[in-house]
């Protein structure tokens, strides 16, 4: 796609242009007939340190975009120069442990200091972990690293692990059919949380399928791919494949950033970085999200209901849905455009077989109805919280334009080790970091990717990150749990402020 738009080539080493949303500036474009007038403007790879705004004037402002802290590659240069690496694989400790509570409470207590100021330290302290962890993101180094990466995916294609394997997708449409008949038989003998299980079960497989042909890793054809998608996740699940499209691809480039992807933006419920405690303005749903009242309340107890949320995560589900199909955010033209009317008709579909020709023609009584709702949608619980693994205890920070992709996708994404028969379980979503790495390769050869990936973890002195299932649910619980910590800290800053500027009024009255 990106060649249609190509306009010319450049010459010589290529230097990435600091992006207007992390305050980047650059001259006006000049129109046919005009002169060009010189004037200064900064687009500068290794940008100067910049602060987050106060979060009241993002608050007050909703078209507003406060400039990003990023690595400053100057105030650093010192420490990325002396940095020595060790290649290898990180299995376990903390990943992104980015402050210490102990420390933040002690300062605290000893000066008094500005809210927004104590985020800025913290988003600072993050960077500075990510520097000593991973490779200088300087020019030289990260493009060294790129082509590394070309040269894997060069390998990976060699050796067919873009091909896909169909004898395993018919498992799958096996193992589909026995769950859906399975729901069907228990629902025929009144067993209703029996059959609820079941229909779960099925859902929960099936998003792994959409999975799979939202990112054209079945037939790698878009219009095939695209309506198999559909399919599973509008005809048979009840949610827009358009809107999770949408969501993904954006979550898939700007992968943890508080700012940009939609799949960490949970404010007021959750937040994983603290600096979602300074009201940030997200470019996607394009409204600022104010860490207001609500946000105030819940984030505290976020490590608590992380849980207990992701109990209702389907729900949550199908609003998304409904808003991106009946607002009509899909794309109104080109090749996707009649794929809105084929996701209203399976919305159709899918509540004409769930909502009336199960939930009102066989079951009973409203009780057992309500029972069958919850049971069936809290099952797939489990698929919320294979989603949120792999990201929410990883690194949120921005290490400036010269980061490569591999190395962002490496420091943001982690990977679940589990035995190969449990990989039904998981349906894919255990190996993120291959997959984030190399999106379209079929879910089905991942498992054989992640030792080739591995290797070049080892070879650019990238840190692999690998936890079991347990101990990758124990790292997103202390990510939840200290920005919590962070939460109380700042409060506690604007009761002390808050405190010092009564008593300075006091003290001019008298």
């Amino acid at each position: 796609m990106m060649d249609k738009y190509r306009i010319g080539r450049i010459e010589g080493r290529w230097k990435n242009f600091l992006p207007p949303i992390q305050g980047g500036r650059f001259r006006p474009r000049v129109g046919e007939g005009e002169a060009e007038v010189e004037q200064e403007y900064e687009a500068s790879a290794t940008p100067a340190p910049m602060a987050m705004e106060d979060a009241t004037a993002s608050s007050s402002d909703p078209t507003s975009r406060s400039p990003s802290p990023v690595f400053d590659g100057d105030a650093t240069g010192s420490d990325s120069g002396s940095r020595s690496r060790k290649s290898g694989i990180a299995r376990s400790g903390s990943a992104t442990s980015l402050s210490s509570a102990e420390e933040d409470e002690a300062s605290t207590a000893a000066t008094p200091v500005d809210g927004m100021a104590h985020l800025d330290a913290l988003t600072r302290k993050g960077i500075k972990l990510d520097l000593s962890k991973y490779p200088a993101p300087d020019p030289a180094t990260q493009e060294a690293i790129v082509e590394k990466y070309r040269l894997l995916n060069e390998r990976i294609k060699a050796e067919g692990l873009y091909d896909c394997n169909y004898y395993a997708y018919a498992v799958e449409v096996t193992r589909y059919a026995l769950l859906f008949g399975l729901m069907l038989l228990f629902l025929r003998w009144r067993w209703y949380v029996v059959s609820a299980f079941f229909l779960g079960c099925f859902w929960h497989q099936l998003v792994f399928t959409g999975h799979d042909a939202g990112h054209m890793g079945i037939t790698h054809n878009f219009q095939v791919d695209s309506v198999i998608a559909i399919i599973v996740a509008d005809y048979l699940g009840g949610l827009s494949m358009g809107w999770w499209k949408r969501n993904h691809n954006v979550h898939h480039i700007v992968t943890n950033s508080p700012e940009h992807d939609p799949d960490i933006e949970y404010i007021p419920f959750l937040a994983v970085s603290h600096r979602f405690l300074a009201s940030l303005r997200s470019t996607y749903y394009e409204r600022v999200m104010h860490y207001d009242a609500v946000a105030k309340l819940l984030i505290p107890l976020q490590h608590y209901m992380y849980y207990v949320y992701l109990l209702f995560g389907r729900f949550n589900l199908y609003r998304l849905s409904w808003e991106y199909l009946i607002l009509g955010q899909g794309p109104r033209k080109g090749a996707a455009a009649w794929f809105r009317w084929l996701e209203l008709a399976g919305q159709v579909f899918f509540w004409a077989w769930f909502g009336y020709g199960i939930l009102y023609r066989s079951i009973d009584s409203n009780w057992d109805r309500f029972v069958f709702v919850m049971v069936s949608h809290m099952v797939t619980t489990p698929v919320h919280v294979q989603i949120t693994l792999s990201h929410f205890a990883m690194s949120t920070a921005d290490l400036g334009v010269d980061e490569s992709f591999p190395q962002k996708m490496l420091r943001t994404t982690m990977d679940v080790d589990c035995p190969p028969w449990l990989d039904f379980f998981h349906g894919g979503l255990q190996f993120q970091v291959i997959h984030h790495l190399f999106p379209r390769i079929p879910r089905h050869n991942l498992r054989r990717t992640q030792r080739l990936v591995q290797e070049f973890c080892d070879e650019v002195g990238i840190p692999y990150a690998l936890y079991g299932f347990v101990d990758g649910n124990k790292q997103v619980i202390g990510r939840l749990a200290d920005v919590a910590r962070q939460a109380a800290i700042l409060a506690k800053c604007q009761r002390v402020m808050a405190g010092l500027e009564k008593g300075h009024g006091h003290h001019h009255h008298h």
